[in-house]
């Protein structure tokens, strides 16, 4: 449930996870409905989208963490206070953990995001962030098994990274696991509304009222 508490939303990071652009190595589920092309342009146009919402947040500090560097992040840079980021590690769970290690340089608490999910938006970064002033941890459940957001306070941050560890990523099982590290590490956390990804040719069609006419 979303935390409704008082909107004195506080100072936070926040992460945004992405790849670069290439065509071949993003949106790969979307083929051959889409070509690789159009697979790294619809990826492009989802990190815009992402950044565009983060950027107008004033209490977020935001980060770009990418897998490989590319050219696009210089030209996404230009005239904005993002500060880009290398991803570290043999799976996801170890680069968020190495983000989030990283990113945690004093009090302030931080919320990781992927750039696939375009219902993210204002409202619901707020709600984590609010949700982080009563709880350790906030997530966003996938309507697929995972999350698209997960938020920490600094209250614990020695065991953040066990909360990472043993998940078997790219599955329906992430949530589910990731509740039970939660357990395990007795750690209190909110939970938001369910949001989808944006990962295989039946979700294109929630793409429609952030990209009208598109695919």
């Amino acid at each position: 449930m979303v935390d409704n508490g008082a909107d004195d939303t506080r100072s936070n990071r926040l992460l945004v996870f992405t790849k670069a652009p290439v065509p071949g190595q993003v949106k790969t589920r979307m083929q051959p409905l889409l070509s690789p092309q159009q697979s790294a342009q619809l990826h492009r146009r989802l990190v815009e989208h992402c950044l565009h919402t983060c950027s107008s947040l004033p209490w977020a500090q935001l980060q770009l963490w990418v897998g490989s560097d590319h050219p696009w992040w210089a030209q996404l840079q230009l005239g904005s206070s993002l500060s880009v980021h290398c991803q570290r590690g043999e799976n996801l769970g170890a680069r968020m953990a190495g983000a989030v290690a990283a990113a945690a340089i004093d009090e302030r608490g931080l919320i990781l995001i992927g750039s696939d999910c375009p219902d993210i938006c204002g409202d619901y970064l707020r709600a984590a962030s609010t949700a982080l002033q009563r709880h350790d941890v906030v997530l966003g459940p996938a309507a697929d098994g995972g999350y698209v957001l997960i938020g920490f306070s600094m209250r614990h941050r020695e065991r953040y990274d066990a909360v990472f560890a043993g998940v078997e990523w790219s599955t329906d099982k992430v949530l589910v696991q990731t509740r039970q590290r939660l357990k395990q590490q007795r750690l209190r956390w909110a939970e938001l509304p369910v949001l989808a990804d944006i990962d295989r040719p039946e979700d294109l069609q929630l793409l429609h009222r952030h990209f009208p006419g598109c695919y």
